[in-house]
């Protein structure tokens, strides 16, 4: 449903309600103002978005992406906010399928902007991970360093200690070749 539907809907339940208040008709009436809250978070939260972040969550990549895919244009079915984590679910279970691939997305979601500095931490660690992947450790250590300064609550503090650990190995591994 389009946006600007949303709120007219949103709207339109609301009058309603405040007209059935005036009429004396209290409980229908505050029932109609919670069912048009309830509409009007709609317009900055995507059901679908809430959905497939619960499914992430669960661990249910098959219907996080069910839910992501109904979302045919991101552009007019979200608001501008939602379109950073959008390319960031997005990122997340194409990285479960085929890492490489899912660089895009996490850069796109960068380009776009995250408001929440976990997931920007989160966004660059993976593409720490993609950069020690195809050997750039240059690249990986930068995103690492970055990732570290976003996580400001230390909520990845593990992730990020361990992908130093495989950094470290990752030298360790160059070395036995040259020899």
């Amino acid at each position: 449903m389009p946006n600007i539907v949303r709120l007219i809907l949103g709207f339109v339940v609301l009058g309603a309600s405040i007209a059935l208040m005036f009429f004396s008709f209290w409980g229908w009436g505050i029932l109609g103002v919670f069912i048009s809250i309830l509409i009007a978070v709609t317009y900055f939260y995507n059901e679908n978005m809430l959905l497939a972040q619960w499914f992430l969550r669960k661990d249910n990549m098959d219907k996080a992406e069910a839910f992501l895919k109904r979302i045919t244009n991101y552009e007019k079915q979200l608001i501008r906010v939602q379109h950073g984590y959008y390319n960031l679910l997005i990122g997340l279970i194409e990285s479960r399928k085929a890492p490489m691939q899912s660089e895009k997305y996490f850069k796109k979601a960068l380009s776009l902007g995250l408001h929440m500095d976990h997931n920007i931490a989160l966004a660059k660690l993976s593409l720490a991970g993609i950069s020690m992947g195809k050997r750039n450790k240059r690249e990986a250590q930068m995103y690492l360093t970055e990732a570290k300064k976003a996580d400001k609550n230390k909520l990845l503090a593990d992730q990020i200690k361990q992908m130093k650990d495989q950094m470290g190995m990752m030298d360790r591994q160059q070395q036995v070749r040259y020899r």
